[in-house]
């Protein structure tokens, strides 16, 4: 067996021993975080149809300005499965979950050095780009949780109100939406890795989710839309695929791009860090 061959197979051990050490640490958060995002889902199918049957909701929306139903989502209100999209999954996800996977991206590298932890694991013959994909991995773990448990919760509680939601979109956008997260993911280690301080990079993580979703929303309703195509939330959008049953798989590999781009820099930056 060549040489090569042997540190590719150590490489890789490395990578999941690392990754499984992440992973057991985020496994009680990450059943927070589902279970949180599944109550909160079902809240909204609970209260849904008498939300949205109500003509004063209607009437609500039809004294609004057009721009303001635009950029919050309330032209999708009409539905629950409008409402979802454009409430639930939009704060929920597209800014909640997004940046708690990129605050805990930052904190994970930056975390680790700054407490010590990182010189204790690099005494090992463990490499940085190792630990540093280990970590990115890991963040599977709350991604994975949140977005197999909360379809199930919301379509049973659809069921229970007798207003079902389609099986097929639920299952698709939350596909879509593990792109998403990855790329916000590796956003945040990079930014952990490059500030090196881990509330610094993770507050600056949560100012860049929130900001990509106010830009794409702000752009969306103007003659600069075309600038929305920086920002992650451009390549996602839930109304399109709840509502029209529209399926971006194009957006979806944008998005995986800039995450293998991303975690690529994460990489090299870590590397010429002097830990």
């Amino acid at each position: 067996m060549s040489t090569e061959s042997v540190d590719a197979r150590r490489g890789g051990a490395s990578v999941a021993t690392v990754a499984r050490f992440e992973a057991e640490r985020r496994l009680r958060v990450a059943a927070v975080v589902a279970a949180l995002l599944s109550a909160y889902g079902a809240m909204f199918v609970w209260i849904g149809p008498s939300f949205v049957a109500g003509e004063e909701m209607q009437a609500l929306l039809d004294a609004l300005p057009p721009v303001l139903n635009e950029l919050l989502g309330f032209e999708s209100l009409a539905s629950l499965e409008g409402l979802l999209a454009g409430e639930y999954y939009t704060f929920g996800w597209l800014v909640g979950l997004a940046g708690y996977v990129a605050y805990t991206a930052a904190g994970a590298v930056a975390g680790d050095v700054e407490t010590g932890r990182m010189d204790t694991l690099l005494a090992a013959p463990v490499a940085r780009g190792s630990v540093l994909l280990g970590n990115y991995l890991a963040l599977l773990v709350p991604i994975l949780g949140a977005t197999l448990l909360t379809p199930a919760v919301l379509y049973g509680t659809s069921v229970l109100v007798g207003e079902p939601l389609s099986v097929e979109r639920l299952v698709a956008l939350h596909a879509l939406i593990v792109p998403y997260l990855l790329c916000w993911g590796a956003a945040g280690l990079l930014l952990g890795v490059v500030v090196g301080r881990s509330r610094t990079a993770g507050r600056v993580a949560l100012a860049l989710v929130f900001g990509s979703w106010l830009a794409e929303s702000v752009l969306g309703v103007s003659d600069y839309a075309w600038a929305g195509a920086v920002t992650p939330t451009h390549y996602l959008d839930p109304s399109a695929v709840l509502v029209g049953g529209e399926y971006d798989l194009m957006g979806a590999g944008v998005l995986l791009l800039a995450a293998a781009v991303l975690l690529g820099l994460s990489r090299r930056a870590f590397a010429r860090r002097d830990v």
